[in-house]
């Protein structure tokens, strides 16, 4: 492969797109939908079903969000690794995420559990910036086991 040079405005909408991976994890983290919806374009596509969640759209995927994130006392998401593809107005983007969960269980007692996976994102530079248009989330380990079941 022939070495290029990253211009001036790749490195930018780098930069941005990386804001935009942050913005993410933190609107989760935070459960903060508003700043959720600067992530995705209202139209688009999101995969959770590999992790045991929905597959839908975005406004589905907020909705499923909002109900089943609230049972976590917390979690936290961890991105890496971003390998982002340019390609004038879209992009792609493939990026780590390790995502401890904390839930309080009815006796008191505290389970956790930890999901490794990769994000699988089709983005688009946007009036607003850049934004995902797909996401498909890719489980590749998951360390402890959901509530109620066991590790395996």
């Amino acid at each position: 492969m022939k070495y290029r040079r990253t211009t001036p405005d790749e490195l930018i909408d780098r930069l941005e797109i990386n804001d935009l991976l942050t913005r993410y994890t933190q609107a989760i983290d935070e459960q903060n939908w508003d700043l959720l919806d600067t992530v995705f374009v209202p139209d688009a596509k999101v995969d959770y079903t590999s992790s045991g969640g929905i597959a839908g759209t975005y406004p589905e995927a907020r909705k499923w969000l909002s109900e089943v994130l609230p049972m976590f006392s917390a979690t936290a998401h961890y991105i890496s690794n971003s390998r982002v593809e340019l390609d004038g107005d879209s992009a792609q983007a493939v990026t780590a995420v390790y995502n401890p969960m904390f839930m309080k269980m009815p006796d008191g007692s505290e389970h956790t559990f930890t999901v490794g996976a990769y994000y699988h994102d089709d983005l688009v530079r946007t009036s607003e910036g850049w934004r995902i248009a797909t996401r498909r989330e890719e489980q590749a380990f998951m360390q402890g086991s959901l509530p109620g079941t066991k590790e395996g």
